[in-house]
């Protein structure tokens, strides 16, 4: 899930003719950027979202691990387990 963004967060910045941004100070020291970090940019639901790796890596990490605690979503291994034990259940049963 995202997170919401905060209006005191928010800040208008200006495209020049190359295509460039200038990150806020205060945008970037509260997303951790210094001088020669590296962010991934990607689309999100029509937005351009610039992410820390670190936080995309910490970002995915949840994700997964979301979804491999999510019972209404089996792993794929588990699902193989359990179509064995109903396949050697049919066999017993026969």
């Amino acid at each position: 899930m995202s997170e919401m963004a905060d209006p005191r967060h928010e800040s208008e910045v200006v495209v020049n003719s190359q295509g460039r941004v200038t990150i806020p100070a205060q945008l970037r020291r509260e997303a951790g950027i210094e001088p020669g970090s590296t962010v991934v940019a990607h689309l999100e639901d029509g937005r351009i979202v610039l992410e820390t790796r670190e936080h995309l890596m910490d970002r995915l990490r949840r994700d997964v691990a979301a979804e491999w605690n999510d019972p209404a979503h089996p792993s794929a291994a588990a699902e193989l387990i359990a179509e064995r034990h109903a396949e050697a259940a049919r066999e017993n049963g026969s």
